[in-house]
């Protein structure tokens, strides 16, 4: 007895001494876990797995937006501390820089938009909305305008059949506005020969005279009359006098003065950078005069920016299919402006000029007009902001993309002008708002935000003077009064989402404005037309009056 009771001790102490791998794996199942895996008689408990899955997708949803807050954070540091010490770089005079910065200087290259003496800094990135369609949540909203294109087509072409009991596929809005294309090209032949050559030849002679003449002052006062002659004689009173004199169509207009436009401030851009280069050379003593060749000057004519380098980044390849696509979705945005127009303008407008002006029918107007024009100010920015541009970058290599920045998050107004054209806008600050600075002193930039407003202001109302025949300055008073006004109250220190959507809303309501007005007065100029054409008739709103005729 007293060997098998020590025998029965020995296997009861081997038992509870021995672990194999599986009781060990046993023991760290958490007792939840053990119970779901022995209950139902050893069957899996669907519920019980339906349970801790869900369990587990509310942990991770819990955990994702602080993770995505963490990366975000370590990934903004990361990439403004680059770009920080970068600008340190470049604005250093000399070649090395330190291996650290202090918390002072990156701060300090961090407010800096550029190196006061390099202006404008030229990378390789990408357009925001080619990153953002890669997103599949983007790309699904771009896909719901399609659908709404869509749907326009089939309601017009539903409408004719029922009113005319055929099919009319007839574009005739398209063929009337973008009629006298010849003259259209011509005109720009002209306008373009004349920027390459003119300036070009000026700044070079100019500068291959300056060091040698004993009469500097009057050497430059001299060339300089002549190519402001040609800014405002040849770019300038040409062309638009063709736009007039044929009674060019709206959008053909349009071409002829956006791009008298655009080859004024590339002039300007190429004289305003390469002459401090050769003043400097000759101040130096230096035996070279800087003078860039004639094929950089024409490739940035081309090139989707306004500010001169002799070079800018470039991509080592054309991507033909990206090229097509763009081009493609530009002809696609046209005819979306064209089924807006047909279906949500056109029905509304002929018959206001012949309806007594009051104050309902003004608000009635506006806020009618607010889709139609919300509709058109995001296709201008996509055809030719982002597809335009795009595609004239592609096919130049020109890797610096970034035409706009996110302005559709912005919460100030003072940020939404920076980032909703940065191509004009790096012209407006560099060669309107900076050089003012620079001639009436660091003190007056109030002074110079006015001014840098007054020249976009008076641009725009020219453009569209010219190109719908009339001066009716609701643009121009918009811009002066509202948008200066909205630019002090919504500045950047408004940062809550409160301001995002007011921003939103006004500048809703300032398309509404601007397509019910412009609307109204050019079918009253239709139906009331001038019985004296006199300079007054171009000046005084017709819409005012239209009515009291009929």
């Amino acid at each position: 007895m007293a060997g098998e009771d020590c025998v029965r001790k020995r296997q009861s102490g081997s038992t509870t001494t021995f672990r194999t791998p599986e009781n060990e794996e046993t023991q760290r199942i958490p007792e939840s876990e053990r119970s779901f895996q022995n209950s139902s008689n050893g069957r899996v408990d669907v519920d019980h797995v339906i349970t801790r899955k869900m369990q587990l997708i509310a942990e991770a949803e819990q955990l994702k937006p602080a993770f995505m807050k963490e990366v975000d954070s370590h990934f903004t540091e990361f990439v403004n501390s680059l770009v920080a010490k970068s600008a340190l770089l470049d604005s250093s005079s000399s070649a090395s820089f330190p291996s650290s910065c202090s918390e002072k200087e990156l701060h300090k290259a961090k407010t800096l938009r550029a190196p006061p003496e390099h202006g404008k800094i030229f990378t390789a990135r990408r357009s925001l909305l080619d990153e953002l369609f890669e997103v599949s949540h983007i790309r699904t909203i771009y896909h719901m305008f399609i659908a709404l294109l869509i749907v326009f087509i089939l309601s017009t072409l539903l409408v004719d059949f029922i009113d005319e009991g055929r099919l009319v596929l007839g574009f005739d809005l398209l063929v009337f506005v973008f009629g006298k294309l010849p003259v259209v090209f011509c005109t720009w032949l002209c306008m373009f020969s004349a920027a390459v050559i003119v300036p070009y030849n000026l700044f070079v002679w100019w500068a291959q005279g300056y060091s040698s003449s004993s009469h500097r002052t009057i050497h430059s006062l001299f060339y300089g009359m002549l190519f402001t002659l040609f800014q405002t004689a040849g770019l300038g009173f040409g062309p638009t006098y063709i736009a007039i004199s044929y009674t060019l169509p709206p959008a053909s207009r349009f071409i002829v003065i956006l791009e008298q436009v655009r080859l004024i401030m590339k002039a300007h851009s190429f004289v305003r950078e390469n002459v401090p280069r050769v003043l400097s050379s000759v101040k130096d003593k230096s035996s070279t005069v800087p003078i860039p060749r004639i094929s950089q000057y024409l490739y940035f004519l081309f090139a989707p920016t306004l500010i001169y380098r002799d070079s800018y980044p470039r991509n080592p390849s054309i991507r033909w299919g990206y090229v097509a696509t763009k081009f493609a979705q530009v002809l696609g945005s046209l005819f979306y402006a064209y089924y807006i127009f047909v279906r949500l303008c056109i029905p509304q407008f002929p018959n206001s000029s012949q309806e007594a002006f009051n104050l309902r029918g003004l608000v009635l107007c506006i806020f009618n007009s607010i889709l139609p024009g919300v509709l058109i100010f995001f296709l201008v920015f996509f055809a030719f902001l982002h597809c335009w541009l795009n595609a004239f970058a592609e096919m130049l290599r020109f890797a610096d993309r970034m035409f706009y920045k996110d302005w559709w998050n912005s919460t100030s107004y003072a940020n939404y002008y920076r980032t909703w054209n940065v191509v004009v806008h790096d012209w407006l600050y560099y060669y309107a708002y900076r050089d003012f600075l620079w001639f009436f002193g660091k003190k007056s930039k109030a002074a110079a935000m006015l001014s840098v407003f007054a020249i976009s202001a008076a641009v725009h109302e020219y453009v569209l003077i010219i190109c719908f025949g009339f001066f009716y300055p609701v643009l121009f008073s918009l811009f002066m009064c509202f948008g200066m006004v909205f630019n002090f109250i919504l500045n950047d220190r408004r940062k809550g989402p409160i301001w995002n959507v007011i921003m939103w809303t006004s500048l809703f309501l300032g398309q509404g404005v601007i397509i019910c007005l412009y609307s109204q007065e050019w079918y009253a100029r239709q139906s009331c037309p001038a019985e004296n054409r006199m300079f007054l008739d171009y000046l005084k709103p017709r819409s005012w009056s239209c009515h009291m005729k009929m």
